[in-house]
């Protein structure tokens, strides 16, 4: 029986989610389902629009077998730190393969650019290159490659690399297999049954049907929610901690003090986001960075804990704890069924989801 890694936000889940567990179900017909999961916020730094226990119910009910937690510190990160931290997990949990969507679908591809960006010194040198030029880390990857490899600049495609980098630099024994993706991450479109998680947020916030695009039991769910608005606690942290904000996470090359210009004209996220973005900073980067304001997620937090330090298992059923009590023996990491177990990181996430509660309480 091979055992199946996967890793996903599901911010919604939807049909396409849904798509992904069927086809691998179809593809290993006898096999253990495994999901490495971002809790209530997103590596897009957004909260997700339901809390991690409803998601966890969710997935139960269609196909996955054991859900283990990606913690936050791990889940708003870069690209390449949020994946490895997901396969080191898996590896843990004795994963035999990793299935993700992609929009190329062209698995040597992937192979081959993880391996330049892990062993090519030219390529390094041009990236760092283009770094001091001012421009993003995503942007400078991508100019890189340019003569190197096909080029990928789609979302599934890239974090597919990460994944991939992940399993090659620690000699995993994991194999990566790549499922088609069947629509644009990218569009806010409602045109098939099978949409982007972005087109139903953004549905939600304005009221529109999205039944059509989540399984029934996800539609129950998501009736009155929408996007969590978490900006007036942001804005009261940043104007009362001043220029103390630098030391939470992502709070780099002085931008606090771009922030500080600006936050009293801001009534919007989108707003703020707006004002404080450069060249450097990416929509995506500054929205972590001020959910790692927000939850207090300080530098010296993550030095201390840049390495997984346990595995905490938010729900299974009859397979997935056969897989656990088969393999318990054989993990390095405490396993965490009870929130009895003490640590610092552990500590953190407690605090994450009294911050998330808090914000979500309204929604």
């Amino acid at each position: 029986m091979a055992n199946i890694g996967i890793i996903c936000e599901y911010n919604p889940f939807h049909n396409g989610h849904l798509y992904h567990i069927n086809k691998i179900k179809e593809m290993f017909k006898d096999s253990t389902l495994i999901l490495v999961m971002s809790g209530n916020f997103t590596q897009r730094g957004i909260p997700s629009i339901l809390a991690k226990d409803e998601k966890t119910l969710i997935v139960k009910k269609y196909g996955v077998d054991l859900v283990v937690e990606l913690p936050f510190i791990y889940a708003t990160e870069s690209a390449d730190i949020f994946a490895d931290a997901a396969v080191t997990i898996l590896n843990e949990l004795k994963t035999d393969y990793i299935v993700f969507g992609s929009e190329s679908n062209n698995i040597d591809n992937l192979i081959n650019i993880a391996n330049i960006q892990l062993n090519d010194k030219d390529f390094d040198n041009k990236v760092k290159a283009y770094l001091n030029e001012g421009i993003n880390y995503p942007t400078a990857i991508s100019k890189a490659l340019k003569d190197k490899a096909d080029i990928i600049n789609t979302p599934n495609d890239l974090l597919a690399i990460s994944y991939i980098k992940s399993i090659i630099k620690n000699n995993y024994n994991i194999k990566p297999i790549s499922i088609q993706r069947t629509n644009d991450f990218h569009s806010k479109e409602l045109e098939n049954n099978i949409v982007s998680a972005t087109a139903i947020r953004e549905a939600l916030d304005n009221n529109k049907d999205i039944s059509s695009y989540v399984p029934k039991e996800v539609s129950k769910l998501l009736k009155n929610r929408s996007n969590i608005n978490y900006f007036p606690y942001l804005k009261y942290k940043i104007i009362t901690e001043g220029t103390d904000i630098k030391k939470y996470l992502t709070v780099d090359e002085g931008i606090e003090n771009r922030i500080l210009k600006v936050i009293d004209s801001c009534n919007t996220l989108e707003d703020l986001i707006k004002k404080v973005k450069t060249k450097r900073y990416t929509y995506n980067k500054l929205s972590r960075m001020f959910i790692h304001i927000l939850c207090s997620l300080t530098k010296e937090e993550v030095i201390k804990n840049k390495n997984v330090k346990y595995i905490r298992v938010l729900g299974f059923n009859d397979l997935g704890r056969k897989h656990l009590n088969k393999i318990k023996k054989d993990i390095t990491l405490p396993l965490i069924t009870t929130p009895k177990y003490y640590n610092e990181l552990l500590t953190i996430e407690n605090r994450i989801d009294k911050i998330y509660d808090l914000i979500s309480k309204n929604y």
